[in-house]
This record gives C-alpha cells, sequence and structure tokens, in this order.
C-alpha cells in the first residue's frame, strides 16, 4: 500500500517537473526556438486550433523563426495570431512567415527572470502539495490500523526524500533557465 502511495506521488511529481519544462518553453530567452509559438491559437474555418497544426515551425538562424504554413491562405491569419499574442513579436510575411526576434533589453530579462522563477514556484508548490496528499493518505492508512506507527514514520521520511529530490530538480532547472536569461 505505501509502495504504491509512492509510486503516485513519484509519477505526479514527475508530471509537475514536465508542466514547470513546458512552463520555461515559453519564457522567450535570446534564442529562438521553434516551441515558443506552441502557445499561438490560429483560426482556422471557424475553430481555433494551435499554430504547429496549421504551419510548420522552423529555426532560420538563432534569432528568427520560419513559420510555413499548410495552405497559402493561412498566411495572413497566422501573421495576424502571432502579432496578437502577447509575446510582443513581429512577423514579416511573403511565401513565408519570418518572425525575427528583437533582442532582450535588461528590463525584459528580469521580467523572464520573475515569469521563470513564479513557474518554478508553482512546480514547487504542487511538489508540496502532492507530499501533503499522500501524508494525508498514510496517515489513514494509520489511523485504520492497516500499517504500524514504524511504518508510518519510515513512509514519512521516505516522502519526504522524494519530495527534497524533485525541489532540488527545481531549483537546478531555475538556476539553469535563468542562466540562460543572463547570456547576452
Amino acid at each position: 500500500m505505501i509502495n504504491d502511495l509512492k509510486k503516485d506521488g513519484e509519477s505526479r511529481m514527475k508530471k509537475s517537473i514536465e508542466a514547470l519544462e513546458a512552463g520555461f518553453a515559453k519564457v522567450r530567452t535570446g534564442r529562438a526556438h521553434p516551441s515558443m509559438l506552441n502557445g499561438i491559437m490560429v483560426s482556422y474555418y471557424g475553430s481555433d486550433v494551435p499554430l504547429n497544426q496549421v504551419a510548420n515551425v522552423g529555426l532560420d538562424d538563432a534569432r528568427t523563426l520560419v513559420v510555413q504554413p499548410f495552405e497559402r491562405s493561412m498566411t495572413s491569419t497566422i501573421d495576424k495570431a502571432i502579432r496578437e499574442s502577447d509575446m510582443g513579436l513581429n512577423p514579416i510575411s511573403a511565401d513565408v512567415i519570418r518572425v525575427p526576434l528583437p533582442a532582450l533589453t535588461e528590463e525584459t530579462r528580469r521580467n523572464m527572470q520573475k515569469l521563470a522563477r513564479g513557474e518554478a514556484e508553482n512546480a514547487k508548490v504542487a511538489i508540496r502539495n502532492i507530499r501533503r496528499d499522500i501524508l494525508g493518505d498514510v496517515k489513514d492508512l494509520l489511523k485504520e490500523k492497516e500499517i504500524s506507527e514504524d511504518e508510518e514514520r519510515r513512509a514519512n521520511d521516505e516522502i519526504q526524500k522524494l519530495t527534497d529530490k524533485y525541489v532540488a530538480d527545481v531549483d537546478k532547472m531555475l538556476a539553469a533557465k535563468e542562466a540562460e536569461l543572463i547570456q547576452v
């Protein structure tokens, strides 16, 4: 029973780390990467769909994204969706859409660091909430006399070690992202 709870907790904590990676992908650094545009929705025949379902997104160089629509008629719609996103990008349309990334100013870098710290803090809170849930389940098992007090203490220690490991992972990821943001 305790092992099942630990496995469940670990899988949920891994999902928190994956969510943090996805959140960090949206935080813009000085370099271009195709996943930056993942959150942009494009109107396609009356319904909103993710950009990557109506176009290929690739790199032209370190500071320029290239968006190749699957249908030429979608070029202006995709251009408009990129412009209206809250990313401050100004695409250039031709056969393909080129999206040059403006250089990050010091103020922009600080704002991006704040966003990254916020994402990391949210991941830590999620991990701690998972720990709280599992410890509550362990206490319930103790109340129902399905485990002994020694087993409960051992489970608490193991769950705390697991939590510490994932919180340390979040800290490492944040440090790497901040180092990436500082690079000019």
